[in-house]
């Protein structure tokens, strides 16, 4: 095959991709070797002589296959394990989740009306002291507190 580096370079500039993803039809070569200018090289890109190869991905297919085996709990024992239970689940972000959802369900009783705003403040900071271990805690106490005050 002869020399056709240059045309591959421009080519490569047209189909603003790199050098090594062009590709050149065998059978069209000798056509590929009279275009000189970027002009007829546009044409042979029109005529489908002069392509861009596919850029080459990783495939998901395997991490796809992995993670639904997880989903049911396979591929997970001890030998996956890296690091204490406290790095894999930190007990900050447990406390974030605790919180949040302790806070959503007394703002919810205090719109409803089953709460005053009162009653609000004082379980609102109660949660913040880390009283109610989840919100069926948090509402235990609050049916307590409504039955001593009836």
């Amino acid at each position: 095959m002869s020399d056709i580096y240059n045309q591959r370079v421009i080519s490569a500039s047209l189909l603003k991709c790199g050098v090594n993803r062009v590709w050149f039809d065998p059978e069209r070569i000798p056509d590929i070797q009279n275009a000189i200018s970027r002009e007829d090289l546009r044409g042979l890109v029109e005529e489908g002589a002069i392509k861009a190869h596919q850029i080459k991905g990783v495939s998901r297919g395997r991490a796809r296959v992995k993670t639904a085996k997880r989903s049911y709990g396979h591929c997970k024992g001890p030998g996956r394990h890296r690091g204490a239970a406290g790095a894999r689940n930190p007990s900050k972000r447990q406390w974030i989740q605790k919180i949040r959802a302790i806070r959503k369900s007394l703002v919810e009783m205090r719109e409803s009306g089953e709460i005053d705003r009162h009653i609000y403040r004082l379980f609102y900071r109660k949660a913040a002291g880390g009283q109610f271990r989840n919100v069926a805690h948090l509402k235990a106490q609050i049916e307590v507190l409504s039955g001593r005050m009836k």
